[in-house]
């Protein structure tokens, strides 16, 4: 069973495999630290986007929600050349990690500190934060599938469902504790 899989606290070193949708439980055994690999869909969406999956998130669209439930979202935008993280603390996309981890975000993945606030944001939601490595070459490899999931006329900053197999992060936010303040 994935949920078992993901949860289990593996010995110190080793890699957490996390399938896509993730459950609460399963992130609530992450800590910072853990290197985990994703397995599944992320959603990829940035600064044009996020936002907008707010006000939707907000405003009870049933699509977003179902979509949002357990998933992963990659602060990135997705272009022939690949995907690599940008910049989580803007205020576009920080700005929007609260609500979003309140309608069921689990995974924010990314890259820099975040504020006090937002740590706070996602303890309460049960939701961490990861952060990778800028290594667009690399993460095009797990890439297996990419489609628009949504706002398409935003073009390589729409939302993009992407299917990928071993994504690697390290946990960097989770249960109110930041690897930046270590």
């Amino acid at each position: 069973m994935k949920d078992e899989k993901a949860s289990s606290r593996k010995e110190e070193g080793k890699t957490i495999q996390l399938e896509t949708p993730i459950s609460e439980e399963a992130v609530r055994a992450l800590r910072v630290g853990d290197f985990v690999e994703i397995n599944g869909t992320i959603l990829c969406g940035r600064d044009a986007v996020l936002p907008k999956m707010v006000n939707l998130a907000e405003s009870g669209d049933v699509k977003v929600l179902t979509l949002l439930r357990g998933s992963v979202i990659f602060h990135t935008a997705v272009s022939p050349a690949g995907i690599g993280p940008t910049t989580s603390g803007k205020l576009e996309i920080e700005g929007s990690i609260p609500a979003l981890s309140k309608a069921g975000v689990k995974v924010h993945l990314g890259k820099g500190a975040l504020t006090a606030e937002t740590m706070e944001a996602l303890k309460a939601h049960n939701s961490v934060f990861a952060v990778t490595p800028p290594t667009t070459a690399y993460f095009s490899a797990k890439m297996i599938s990419q489609k628009v999931a949504m706002f398409p006329e935003e073009g390589m900053e729409a939302l993009y469902e992407v299917k990928v197999k071993g994504f690697p992060a390290i946990i960097a936010i989770a249960n109110g504790e930041s690897i930046f303040s270590k």
